[in-house]
């Protein structure tokens, strides 16, 4: 019973998250043509690129503007830039509130987690949906027929969002020790449009640092569901492409916990 009723909770949080988000409609409107215009700056600039340098990367044209708009699509999906939890989880933090969420008979990580997988939710329906759309109006997309390619580009996406979820927990429990995370948290954005291929798709990457970029956690985030979508993860490869975002999401959540406890004690300590 004590199962079920944490589900219901956790399950009205992510609910919760979800309608909350939905009522920023002008932010939600301003963000579709916000990705749609760089979708459209992105797609020319891959296209020149792509003239130039055929099957760069292993992907031919199609393929490649098909990634910008992929790419597109789940840039507020994963929060590479932010405005997720994190900025409020921070805040509680630096003004002592996060006390109060210690104490209350929940996991705070769950109860987080749960929220941003309310807020991925809708940033997939209401930001990611309608820029893919577009390109698909306006370019040659190489989008797949069948179903379930596009529901094992689905299952990539959602560990996809474990592994930034994760990653933005770390880095807004790193205030406990920091007077302010903006810097921390500046940095994981920036590593994040970097190495997730947000930039330049992995696949490009020369040598020793494309090797890096393709084995580190954000790579999980981008690369790895556009690399399903396009059909470059099947059989086995698909199933290396899950195991690869699920160790990153198990390993990065269960450091979280380290990291969560080590700070509550700090609180516990400080406080009595």
């Amino acid at each position: 019973m004590a199962v079920v009723g944490a589900g219901r909770l956790y399950a009205a949080v992510a609910a919760g998250g979800f309608r909350r988000y939905a009522t920023y409609r002008v932010a939600t409107a301003a963000g579709v043509f916000t990705n749609t215009v760089f979708g459209l700056i992105l797609a020319y600039t891959y296209i020149a690129l792509w003239d130039e340098r055929p099957g760069l990367g292993g992907y031919d044209q199609a393929q490649a503007v098909t990634y910008v708009w992929v790419g597109q699509g789940l840039l507020s999906v994963v929060a590479l830039m932010g405005a997720g939890f994190e900025d409020e989880l921070i805040e509680r933090i630096r003004t002592g509130d996060i006390a109060i969420d210690l104490y209350r008979p929940v996991d705070l990580q769950a109860w987080w987690l749960a929220a941003d997988a309310g807020r991925a939710a809708f940033q997939l329906l209401g930001r990611g949906v309608l820029p893919m759309v577009f390109g698909g109006l306006v370019f040659h997309l190489a989008l797949p027929a069948d179903a379930g390619t596009w529901l094992a580009f689905l299952v990539a996406v959602v560990l996809g969002v474990l592994v930034s979820f994760a990653i933005r927990y770390l880095v807004a429990l790193a205030a406990f020790w920091f007077m302010d995370g903006a810097g921390v948290q500046q940095l994981a954005v920036l590593a994040g449009l970097f190495f997730s291929g947000m930039t330049l798709p992995l696949n490009v990457f020369p040598g020793a640092l494309g090797e890096l970029a393709r084995v580190l956690p954000w790579s999980a985030l981008m690369q790895a569901p556009a690399d399903v979508l396009l059909g470059e993860r099947t059989g086995f490869a698909l199933l290396r492409t899950y195991a690869f975002q699920a160790a990153w999401a198990v390993g990065l959540l269960a450091l979280g916990r380290l990291v969560q406890s080590a700070a509550t004690r700090r609180v516990v300590v400080q406080g009595g």
